[in-house]
């Protein structure tokens, strides 16, 4: 699933790298890679101040999550072995893999069964370990999402595999002057039904995404594993394609603004930064429930655990720092924030704090076993023709 930052903020991490501390190479380091936008550099210049002892910080930004999740794979691949023979010759002692480049990294909870399951990461922590402070923090939610066996399935007897640190949801944006003319608002998914909308909707490129909000509409679960058993489930796909002007999930906010579609289904971390600068605009979240997702903090495989790290993602739980990184990243935080309307502006405030009975309604998208995956994907293709 592919997450951009979009129009990004001046009090987002936005340098092509973050650094904090100087000395030599035998002075201790933190190395995170991080998606770009997601944490603020003044959260990362709080934490550098805080620290007892000197320490040299590198955040390095990365434009898009699934870039994230390839490097984590390229840190794993063995070299082919005519390279590593090739190598040998010069450099005896050298490994059968490259080495991770970072202590920490983000990755969406959408590719988190894919790193464990290809053992791109370890655990953040054992269930009876107790390395993270603020662990017991967390809603019992957050903690079901993360904690995985290791082919990275839900198990309340699993690891702790990621540490979420913010949050947000598929949301639907809208051209309000437009739809105010036609006499009503979206709020729900069934509204994407309405007469007047022909060709004026752009759904992502994401069958998971656009499956599941119809199977939300039909009173469903994003999760549904065997589509075959939904009643009429094609045919409502086939009248919402007529709705539609195009799919994708990089490029729908700029026909938006310029008026030629007048509703989109995003993600919220894409909608929210814009919304203040095109008044033009409104969001909301499907009444029915919608797709919710998390950015994780990760350790990837092979790299020696250390009391830093830790510290890093205990101090993004703290809940200071959980309110600074939702508000100026513009997303929900997993930890209870207490964010005022005096904090940030309208409308943001209404979708960050959301409907506490909207949000049990709403649902990750969970690992599914690979025939539904490719029921999905067959129904999606058949549906765009």
């Amino acid at each position: 699933m592919d997450r951009r930052s979009f129009l990004l903020g001046t009090s987002t991490l936005a340098l092509s790298q973050l650094l904090f501390g100087c000395g030599g190479n035998k002075q201790t380091q933190l190395k995170v890679q991080l998606l770009k936008g997601s944490i603020p550099g003044q959260v990362v210049n709080r934490f550098h101040k805080g620290l007892q002892q000197q320490v040299q910080l590198k955040f390095a930004p990365v434009e898009h999550i699934q870039d994230l999740f390839h490097q984590l794979q390229n840190w794993q691949q063995k070299p082919k072995t005519s390279d590593e023979q090739g190598w040998r010759r010069f450099i005896p002692f050298r490994q059968g893999q490259k080495v991770a480049d970072a202590d920490l990294v983000t990755l969406g909870d959408y590719w988190l069964q894919a790193a464990i399951e290809q053992k791109l990461i370890q655990p953040l922590q054992e269930m009876q370990g107790n390395q993270l402070k603020q662990w017991s923090t967390l809603n019992e939610r957050w903690k079901q999402l993360v904690t995985r066996n290791d082919q990275g399935i839900l198990d309340t007897q699993g690891k702790v595999w990621g540490a979420p640190y913010r949050w947000g949801s598929t949301v639907i944006v809208y051209n309000r002057d437009k739809l105010q003319k036609l006499g009503w608002t979206p709020k729900d998914w069934g509204d994407l039904w309405r007469d007047g909308m022909q060709q004026r909707i752009s759904l992502l490129n994401q069958p998971r995404e656009v499956i599941g909000l119809v199977l939300k509409k039909l009173g469903k679960s994003y999760n549904t594993d065997n589509l075959d058993q939904v009643p009429d489930l094609e045919k409502e796909l086939q009248i919402l394609n007529q709705q539609v002007k195009f799919y994708s999930s990089n490029n729908y906010l700029e026909p938006l603004i310029m008026e030629d579609t007048w509703l989109a289904v995003g993600w919220s971390s894409d909608v929210l930064p814009i919304l203040g600068r095109y008044p033009q605009l409104a969001a909301v979240i499907p009444q029915s429930g919608t797709a919710i997702w998390a950015d994780l903090w990760v350790r990837p495989a092979g790299i020696t655990k250390d009391s830093l790290s830790d510290q890093w993602i205990d101090f993004c739980w703290q809940p200071s720092t959980a309110k600074q990184i939702s508000v100026l990243t513009k997303t929900n935080s997993p930890i209870s924030t207490n964010i005022a309307a005096s904090d940030i502006q309208e409308p943001l405030w209404s979708l960050l704090e959301s409907d506490r009975k909207v949000f049990d309604k709403s649902e990750f998208l969970l690992p599914l076993p690979p025939s539904a995956i490719k029921q999905y994907e067959s129904l999606f293709a058949k549906m765009k023709v």
